[in-house]
């Protein structure tokens, strides 16, 4: 259907010069009438109380009816929850205490929705510590996830890429936490292009390296992997690794920018979707799945088609 335009102004282009932008009136979407062919998580935001008097800098200042509401609309458009990561500003804002009041009221307003919560070391202070401590650390998330009934998301840790000596360390970390967990998890895999902390990620600064590694310890622990989010902005490096996953392991595409061609895939396999931008875009990703599962990827690719005038 044909939208009008309403407004038009003026953007930067990538040659430098101004260009128009065609504001349109908004594609009307209908909700989904049955289940996605691809798992869709929506790393969703919180909102901020624009009225608190709190330091931002300081302490978390949410308003958390709208926090949830926001929430229910996500689940009513189909897609599941990935709760408390970086999109809403954990470890950039957001601590661990406030991370697991999010967590306990979006479990408790979730029902049959899927939600899965990120667990972390982040409650610890910068530096170095032991692979021992960081051990405690993710137990001690991981068991108040769990004791709420919640799934979890295994967060990259900036204390253990600060303290392993090498590649054995995060194997010992990791075994340790997938051996304990009640239920298989999502490991996310956050590239320093996003978090600089984070650079060397699998006791390797080359990405192929580091995969190798990972892939080692999802192999050991498969059963307790549910997937893996990676976050590289490389789609190249993503359908690689996505190759190589144990049988029955989920990827989770967390690239923003190519995430239409990772979703669909090729002959040899897909990506599922862990990703930031499906919380804003939630009704178009929505339509766009359904689309996908109904055959009709023309309509999939024309509702995520970037749009540039």
């Amino acid at each position: 259907m044909k939208r009008d335009t309403i407004l038009s102004i003026k953007l930067p282009a990538a040659n430098g010069q101004m260009e128009d932008y065609a504001v349109r009136e908004p594609k009307r979407f209908e909700k989904p009438r049955r289940p996605f062919t691809r798992k869709a998580l929506a790393a969703a935001h919180v909102v901020a109380d624009p009225l608190s008097t709190k330091e931002p800098w300081l302490e978390a200042a949410i308003d958390w009816d709208a926090t949830l509401a926001y929430r229910r609309h996500l689940w009513s458009w189909g897609m599941g929850l990935a709760e408390a990561m970086d999109t809403a500003q954990r470890g950039m804002g957001l601590d661990w205490t406030n991370s697991l009041e999010l967590i306990k009221r979006t479990l408790a307003e979730s029902k049959d929705a899927v939600v899965a919560s990120g667990a972390g070391t982040d409650h610890l202070p910068p530096g170095n510590h032991s692979i021992e401590r960081i051990i405690a650390a993710y137990e001690e998330q991981c068991t108040a996830i769990e004791k709420l009934g919640g799934r979890i998301i295994l967060m990259a840790s900036r204390a253990l890429a600060a303290s392993a000596k090498s590649p054995d360390d995060y194997a010992r970390v990791y075994d340790r936490i997938l051996s304990q967990v009640k239920e298989p998890v999502i490991i996310h895999w956050l590239g320093e292009m996003f978090d600089p902390a984070l650079e060397g990620y699998w006791g390797k600064k080359d990405h192929h390296a580091a995969m190798d590694i990972c892939l080692s310890v999802l192999q050991n622990n498969s059963s307790k992997v549910d997937g893996i989010k990676i976050s590289l902005l490389n789609k190249d490096k993503e359908v690689r690794m996505r190759r190589k996953l144990p049988k029955g392991a989920r990827m989770y595409t967390g690239d923003d920018f190519n995430f239409a061609e990772l979703i669909e895939g090729d002959a040899e396999g897909h990506s599922d979707a862990l990703l930031g931008i499906f919380d804003s875009i939630a009704p178009a990703a929505s339509h766009a799945l359904s689309a996908l599962a109904a055959n009709d990827t023309a309509a999939y690719h024309e509702t995520l088609a970037r749009r540039h005038g």
